[in-house]
C-alpha cells in the first residue's frame, strides 16, 4: 500500500491523502482535469463507478483503485478478523441480525461473514482461510435464481415459467425475447445486458441506474426496460398491480404475508414516489426470498436433529446455506441415496453430477438395468469403466454386485462435488 501511495503522489506531482475523498477529487478533477462525475453537497464523487468511467484517462486512476482494494481488505478483514477469533474454540462467531435489513434478509456483523471477498486473487486467498474442522467439510446449498423464480410465480408470466420449467438459461432466454434474436446467435454482452435488466426489474432499478451499470446512455437503458416489459406483459401487470395495492394499503407484502410500510408512495416529490414504487415491487421478490430461506433453515435444522446427524448449519448468505458436515456423513448419505435409487425401485431416477440414472427391473435375469442419460455434458466415465458420450444414452446390464460399485462411485463423485463447493465457498 505504501508503494501504491508513493506512486499515486508521484503521478499527481504532490503529496495528498489517498483516503480523503475531497483531496482525491481535487487532484483528479481540478489539477489533472479528468472528466468529473456527480457533484453533491460535499463535492465531486470519487466512487467506484466514477473511477471506472475515467480509468482510461490517466494512470493514476488505476493506482487509486488498487490502493482502495487493498485498503478495504486490510481494514475490513486482515486487520480485524484475527482479533475476533474466539479464545474458547478458535472459531469466528458472527452476530445475525433479524431486524436490520428492511427486506427481512438476515445480516451479519462483527464480523460480516456474508461479504467475504472472492472476486480478486487476494480476496480468494482471504476466503481460503475459512476452513472446516478437521474431519468435516463445508457443504454449500443455494437456491438457483430464487428471486427470478418468485417473479415468474407472482407475475404468472408464461415465458419465464416455461424457461424455468425447461431448465433453460433464464438470462439467455430473456435476451432472445427482448432482442428478438435466436439464442444461438446471442453474444456474451447481449446476455449480460439481459441479466442486468432481469435483476434491474427485481431490484427496481431505474433507467439511470441501468445506464450506469451498463455504461450506456440513459435513453438506451430505458429502451431495454421498455422492450422487456413489452415482451413480458404479465410482469408489467404485476408491477402495476403491486404499486396500486401498496398505494391503497400503505404497505407491500411478501408471499408469506409479511408487510413492509412504504410511506414514500405518499410523498409529493416525484423522485421519492418513484423510489417507493421500486421498493414495493422489490419487497415482494426479495422479501419472499428471505422468508423462504428462513423457513428452509428451520426445516433443515429440525431434520438434522431428528435424524441424529452431527452436521450443522454454520452460515446463511442470503440464498445460500453453508453447513459443516462430518466426512463420514457425506459418504453415508451418498451411499444411502445411491442404494435407494438402484435398489428395487423400478422407474425411479437418480440425478448425479454424472447424469441421470433411470432404474428398470429385469426379473428374468435377476439384474438391474441401469440406463444413464447424459445431456449437454462432456463425456464422463461412469461405473465399471463404461463411457457415455455427449447427448448419448447408454444401456447396460449390471449384475446386482455392480450396484455397490455404483453406490461407491456416486459417493466419490459427491465428495468431489463437495470439494468444488468448498472452493466456491
Amino acid at each position: 500500500m505504501e508503494e501504491l501511495e508513493a506512486r499515486a503522489q508521484e503521478l499527481a506531482g504532490e503529496e495528498f491523502m489517498l483516503g480523503s475523498t475531497q483531496q482525491v477529487a481535487r487532484i483528479l478533477f481540478e489539477k489533472l482535469e479528468l472528466t468529473a462525475g456527480r457533484k453533491g453537497k460535499t463535492g465531486y464523487s470519487t466512487d467506484t463507478r466514477v473511477l471506472r468511467s475515467i480509468r482510461h484517462e490517466h494512470e493514476i486512476v488505476g493506482v487509486l483503485e488498487e490502493w482502495r482494494e487493498y485498503s478495504k481488505l486490510l481494514n475490513t478483514y486482515l486487520g480485524p478478523l484475527p482479533g475476533l477469533i474466539s479464545q474458547a474454540d478458535g472459531r469466528l462467531h458472527t452476530t445475525f441480525n433479524q431486524h436490520v435489513a428492511s427486506t427481512g434478509r438476515l445480516s451479519t456483523t462483527n464480523p460480516n461473514l456474508q461479504a467475504i471477498p472472492i472476486r480478486t486473487e487476494l480476496g480468494r486467498e482471504i476466503r481460503s482461510a475459512f476452513v472446516a474442522e478437521p474431519g468435516t467439510r463445508l457443504l454449500s446449498a443455494d437456491y438457483s435464481q430464487v428471486e427470478l423464480r418468485i417473479l415468474a410465480h407472482v407475475s404468472g408470466e408464461p415465458k419465464l415459467r416455461e424457461a424455468f420449467a425447461a431448465g433453460e438459461d433464464i438470462h439467455a432466454a430473456t435476451a432472445a425475447e427482448v432482442l428478438g434474436k435466436e439464442r444461438a446467435t446471442l453474444t456474451k454482452d447481449e446476455r449480460n445486458v439481459a441479466k442486468m435488466v432481469n435483476f434491474g426489474i427485481i431490484y427496481g432499478i431505474s433507467a439511470f441506474g441501468l445506464s450506469e451499470n451498463l455504461d450506456i446512455p440513459r435513453e438506451e437503458a430505458q429502451e431495454y426496460i421498455d422492450a422487456y416489459l413489452a415482451r413480458f406483459p404479465h410482469v408489467q401487470d404485476f408491477i402495476q398491480r403491486t404499486i396500486e395495492h401498496a398505494e391503497s394499503d400503505g404497505y407491500a407484502s411478501t408471499l408469506f404475508g409479511r408487510r413492509r410500510p412504504v410511506p414514500e408512495l405518499k410523498a409529493r416529490n416525484r423522485q421519492t414516489r418513484g423510489f417507493g414504487e421500486r421498493l414495493a415491487v422489490n419487497f415482494v421478490m426479495q422479501g419472499s426470498a428471505a422468508d423462504i430461506i428462513k423457513a428452509a433453515m428451520v426445516a433443515i435444522h429440525r431434520r438434522l436433529r431428528e435424524e441424529g446427524r452431527a452436521a450443522r448449519l454454520v452460515l446463511q448468505v442470503h440464498d445460500e446455506l453453508l453447513l459443516e458436515v462430518p466426512e463420514v456423513e457425506i459418504l453415508r448419505q451418498a451411499e444411502l441415496d445411491a442404494r435407494d435409487a438402484v435398489g428395487d425401485l423400478a422407474g425411479h431416477e437418480l440425478h448425479s453430477p454424472a447424469g441421470r440414472f433411470v432404474i428398470e427391473q429385469n426379473t428374468t435375469h435377476r439384474e438391474q438395468i441401469v440406463r444413464l442419460a447424459v445431456v449437454d455434458r462432456d463425456p464422463v466415465a461412469v461405473d465399471l469403466g463404461h463411457a457415455v458420450g455427449r447427448a448419448g444414452v447408454e444401456r447396460r446390464r449390471l449384475p446386482l454386485r455392480g450396484l455397490h460399485h455404483l453406490a461407491e462411485h456416486l459417493a466419490r463423485r459427491r465428495l468431489v462435488e463437495a470439494d468444488r463447493r468448498v472452493d466456491r465457498a
